[in-house]
């Protein structure tokens, strides 16, 4: 038993360094591997840290890119900006449907979907800011139109709902004084009067006001509304009576227009062709009857828009085939004397294939000296006498333009006065223009 202790003993040494070693030998291979494997994590690491260094160059870079795009932004938006650009109406809630000046070309009556119609007030055409009047309409009615009514603060505002469309003639009464502070208070413009389903349940396209000074007349305003049907309708602007009814016979009207002085109304009906009606004024200044008296031919496809020149003797005509043609229709129709082209220009507008656009809308500066137009939102203004471009407005909204007036005199612009077209849009917005100088030609 004594003898066999050193035996075990030894056994156990034995063992405990083959262990020793066996183990050894294990963690060794053991450390090796995780050296190996920990040497590309550290690389690895290395790299993600030197990634976002790599990314952080990047994403500079990028917000460098951001930069100089935001950048280009503001100098697309400076070249957008248009020499002849002078102010934005802002303020409406929705579409804005129609503008219109009143007489005294300080004031401009805007009317938009939001239902409300506002007069600004035009003190410098480069003001900061805007005063304007604001002019809630009943409920439920979409305003479509703006036109002068009667007297130099009141317009007459067409509006279309459910149950068809309807005209409201809004006038201002006399201001009203305060006893206590002995100030007149400006009294908000009240509905004169009211005509419902005006065109039974179709929608009213163009409403056109106008002081009536032809022949007998007793200068009273006369509103032209044309239905998307087939009729035109006259009322007094001031009393809202009907004082005329023209039916164009055609399948569908587009728009209709009064000359300056309340002799002619013209309309285009989606023809190449335009018809022509004489308003006839009695003695005592009151509409007698309204007769046609000549067609407008020469156009070779649809006429998409037509206006008068202010001295109410000619029409401008903008057709899909690729021409304006100048009308005389001051002529003696009543010995069948037909109206004569007397100007007839190419429409200078290509898409960028090279074929020709039409014009949407037409407008004449006062002076008679100036066509301004529109397709879509691009703008361009003509030169009356040689059909030449005078300016471009690649892109005056951001949006389609819905309607446009210039004002009937020059407005104060700083020290200047200057002519200035209004523009409306489906972007919410009004821009006041400065009329383009007529060297560009």
């Amino acid at each position: 038993m004594d003898s066999m202790l050193p035996i075990a003993i030894l056994s156990a040494i034995i063992g405990i360094v083959i262990a020793f070693l066996v183990f050894g030998n294990y963690f060794q291979k053991r450390k090796s591997e995780v050296e190996s494997v920990a040497k590309p994590e550290t690389i690895q690491t290395n790299q993600k840290t030197s990634k976002p260094q790599h990314s952080h160059k990047n994403t500079s870079k990028k917000s460098q890119a951001k930069s100089h795009s935001h950048t280009a932004d503001h100098k697309d938006a400076n070249k957008r900006h248009h020499p002849l650009d002078l102010n934005t109406l802002k303020g409406h809630g929705d579409i804005v449907t129609g503008v219109c000046f009143l007489p005294n070309a300080e004031s401009l009556a805007t009317a938009c979907a939001d239902g409300v119609v506002r007069i600004f007030k035009l003190d410098d055409a480069l003001s900061k800011s805007f005063k304007f009047l604001r002019i809630n309409l009943p409920a439920g009615g979409h305003p479509i139109a703006v036109a002068v009514a009667d007297e130099a603060s009141s317009v007459a505002v067409a509006c279309h709902a459910l149950f068809g469309s309807s005209l409201y003639m809004y006038g201002e009464e006399k201001p009203k004084v305060d006893a206590d502070s002995k100030q007149a208070k400006l009294p908000l413009p009240q509905i004169k009067w009211e005509q419902h389903k005006v065109h039974d349940k179709r929608a009213i396209l163009t409403l056109v006001g106008t002081k009536a000074t032809y022949g007998t007349a007793d200068g009273s305003t006369i509103i032209v509304s044309c239905s998307e049907g087939t009729d035109i309708v006259l009322f007094h602007g001031k009393s809202g009576k009907i004082v005329g009814n023209v039916d164009t016979n055609q399948l569908k009207n587009n728009m209709a227009t009064i000359s300056p002085n309340g002799r002619f109304i013209a309309a285009a009906a989606f023809t190449a062709d335009v018809k022509v009606w004489e308003i006839v004024y009695s003695k005592d200044g009151a509409v007698k009857e309204v007769s046609r008296i000549m067609e407008l031919k020469g156009h070779k496809s649809a006429v998409t828009w037509l206006c008068f020149i202010p001295n109410s003797e000619q029409i401008i005509t903008a057709s899909k085939d690729g021409t304006i043609r100048m009308w005389n229709i001051n002529v003696r129709y009543h010995l069948s004397e037909d109206p004569k082209t007397l100007k007839v220009f190419p429409i200078p507008l290509k898409d960028a294939s090279g074929t020709t656009l039409h014009y949407d809308r037409l407008c004449v500066s006062p002076d008679g000296k100036i066509l301004a137009t529109t397709h879509g939102s691009m703008m361009q203004w003509l030169c009356m006498e040689t059909g030449k471009v005078l300016e471009t407005a690649e892109k005056a909204h951001d949006g389609d333009i819905t309607d446009m007036a210039w004002s009937p005199s020059p407005i104060p612009m700083g020290d200047k006065q200057v002519l200035v077209l209004a523009t409306a849009s489906v972007d919410k917005k009004v821009k006041l223009w400065a009329a383009p100088s007529l060297n560009a030609s």
